[in-house]
């Protein structure tokens, strides 16, 4: 009787593994499947990290994408906890697609990931990468406006102190959100009222590796730069977060602050 009620247990538990293991495999984040193709545009033209304003060229100036970072990071986490890809089903018509994009994008970005099931579907394109390249028009006008990131209500956290045990606490938040099913933490990077360098929003999508020398390190989508992860560095021995060097950040000490964790942030 013992020995049959194992062997009727071990189909369930091989199966129970076999979900488990497609489950993880279903949480994966590929940057160049997962993310935007088009890049959020700087306001300010930037050269080796320092800013000046852009030149005027004659006649009509051309349109361009900006202030949407924090959208962007926002709208790439919204995408992998709530939507399933059909690329066997059609695409969709604009007004459709706009509609689509919209609910997506309006399901508070602190909610669960849903179950596969209750995913909402986007048809004709394998993942978000591929979505982008078609239809990038139809993204930039359905996420959500820019400016009125400026008015999060967890904005005013740049005020408070922020020092060692601040900045430890983020970094064991970063962690914790993480670890879980569909885990990001959107980060809102700043050195105010330090300076003024850097004020932007990136998605931590995994953590890379743990070193005496590095420190923790770890993957970031940054909406600036489409074309490859970008590395956020824990420093134990100073106790901050360190950003690397781009055509539009100088590189170094930043202060990272938690948005989209909670409808205050």
């Amino acid at each position: 009787m013992i020995a049959q009620g194992i062997l009727r247990f071990v189909p369930i538990a091989f199966c129970l593994w076999i979900g488990a293991v497609g489950a993880k495999a279903d949480r994966s984040f590929a940057f160049n499947r997962d993310t935007f193709s088009f890049d959020n545009e700087t306001a300010l033209e930037f050269h080796d990290g320092h800013a000046s304003p852009r030149p005027r060229m004659p006649g009509k100036q051309p349109k361009r994408f900006t202030q949407h970072c924090f959208v962007m990071s926002r709208t790439v986490m919204q995408f992998r906890k709530f939507v399933r890809f059909d690329q066997a089903q059609p695409p969709l018509a604009d007004k459709q697609l706009a509609d689509r994009i919209r609910k997506i994008t309006r399901v508070p970005p602190w909610t669960q990931p849903f179950a596969k099931t209750d995913r909402i579907v986007m048809p004709g394109y394998a993942d978000f990468r591929s979505l982008s390249k078609a239809r990038p028009e139809i993204l930039q006008k359905n996420i959500g406006l820019g400016w009125p990131t400026y008015f999060r209500p967890g904005n005013w956290r740049i005020v408070l102190p922020h020092g060692r045990s601040q900045q430890a606490a983020t970094h064991r938040e970063m962690d914790r959100a993480l670890s879980a099913p569909e885990g990001f933490f959107v980060a809102y990077l700043t050195n105010f009222p330090r300076s003024l360098n850097i004020n932007h929003g990136v998605l931590v999508y995994a953590r890379k590796n743990k070193s005496p020398a590095e420190g923790c390190c770890y993957r970031v989508y940054d909406p600036n730069h489409h074309d490859a992860p970008r590395t956020l560095k824990w420093s134990e021995r100073d106790g901050s977060f360190l950003y690397q060097h781009d055509t539009d950040f100088v590189g170094g000490r930043v202060i990272v602050w938690q948005v989209y964790g909670h409808p205050i942030q």
